[in-house]
């Protein structure tokens, strides 16, 4: 009796399909092409990433084009993140597969003469994984990770902050990082969205506070300077309650005070003192009020405007 064998697997099937399709490719880029120049741009934010950059066709490849933009970013090889690149041309979106060659040049889109505009999207790192409680893992920082908080109109965005000196944001949806915050010289303990997501406060070890566009990635302006020991918390005044056009954010730190600063002329507003030890956490309260808790074991309520103590709770036998 003959041995029938068995059909192929889905795994082998698509073996055999890649295989095919490495062999069609087969036709590698002709030599002596020369070099283009490829100017990088975040598709999200329409910003340019660097100056344009001169390349060979034959390295024009996509993983090539990956290892440059990560290059330029700085990214290490440990944050490498993989893109995707896509050119525009006449109102409609050309997906770069392969390499740049067979995508523009070939089909004469582009020549070696023009700066091609490549805008690129960073796509999510999927990894086989045990079944286990944990439904993702996102890599980027370097030591352990102190603080973390969603924004909040989604939660596809996440900031972090490290032992590393920085904070990170990261889509959730995804699982890719968007924005490294470098700019403290300490850990990052805290830190806050603002009510309508448009900056994020940190707070580190430093004794500063930073404020940052998280659109950008970039910082805004100066640090708040005026603790004289590290911000252990973060709190900021609810969206319904500013007047003015003023944005005030408290501070919460080991000196034992907490400060209310205009985020928008970067001044000291209010400094409440009156804990006798270290602040370990405050709260802005949607009518006004400010709640602070500190090691001294009592919890403080302030008047927000006057930045008068309003009264001490004090029951608690430890901090």
């Amino acid at each position: 009796m003959a041995t029938v064998l068995p059909p192929p697997s889905k795994r082998q099937r698509v073996a055999v399909a890649e295989k095919a399709r490495t062999q069609q490719d087969v036709d590698t880029i002709p030599s002596g092409l020369g070099n283009i120049r490829v100017h990088f741009f975040d598709q999200s934010t329409g910003k340019p990433t660097g100056a344009p950059v001169a390349i060979p066709v034959a390295d024009a490849t996509v993983k090539n084009l990956e290892l440059l933009l990560n290059t330029l970013q700085g990214n290490d090889a440990a944050e490498r993140v993989p893109y995707r690149f896509s050119f525009g041309a006449d109102g409609r979106v050309i997906d770069i597969v392969n390499d740049v060659y067979r995508a523009l040049l070939k089909p004469g889109l582009k020549t070696t003469e023009d700066t091609i505009t490549l805008q690129y999207t960073p796509q999510a790192i999927f990894r086989v994984r045990a079944v286990s409680r944990c439904s993702a893992s996102i890599p980027g920082h370097g030591e352990a990770i102190l603080a973390t908080s969603f924004a909040s109109s989604s939660f596809s965005r996440l900031v972090t902050g490290s032992g590393d000196s920085t904070a990170r944001i990261f889509d959730t949806d995804t699982g890719t990082p968007l924005h490294t915050l470098k700019g403290h010289t300490s850990w990052v303990l805290v830190a806050s969205w603002s009510p309508d997501d448009t900056t994020i406060a940190t707070g580190s070890m430093d004794n500063t506070v930073r404020l940052w566009d998280p659109q950008a990635g970039q910082s805004l302006g100066q640090p708040l300077r005026g603790h004289t020991k590290w911000v252990n918390s973060l709190a900021w005044e609810p969206y319904h309650l500013r007047k003015n056009s003023s944005i005030r954010l408290a501070s919460s730190s080991k000196d034992a005070t907490v400060r209310i600063w205009d985020t928008i002329s970067k001044r000291i507003d209010l400094v409440l003192s009156g804990h006798k030890s270290s602040v370990s956490c405050v709260r802005w309260g949607g009518t006004g009020t400010i709640y602070t808790s500190s090691h001294d074991k009592t919890i403080k309520l302030w008047d927000s405007t006057k930045g008068t103590l309003i009264s001490t709770l004090s029951a608690h036998a430890h901090w």
